[in-house]
């Protein structure tokens, strides 16, 4: 699972506008939104530069997160 920053997530709009972005371009996404961390999970086919695209078309500026080793 690629993780994101999204410092502009805020409440459920952005949330539903985060997951319908994702999935408009990968309807078989999983999409695990953390509100309080500002956090989004993705786990794609796509690569983390086509998600983060998809993102930021929604207005959310979105940067991934170093994987953990």
């Amino acid at each position: 699972m690629t993780r994101f920053d999204v410092p502009d997530m805020s409440c459920g709009h952005c949330r539903a506008a985060i997951e319908k972005a994702i999935r408009s371009v990968d309807p078989l996404a999983k999409v695990d939104c953390d509100l309080n961390a500002r956090i989004v999970g993705v786990l794609s086919a796509l690569d983390p530069d086509g998600l983060v695209m998809a993102m930021r078309e929604a207005g959310y500026k979105a940067t991934p997160l170093a994987a953990a080793r």
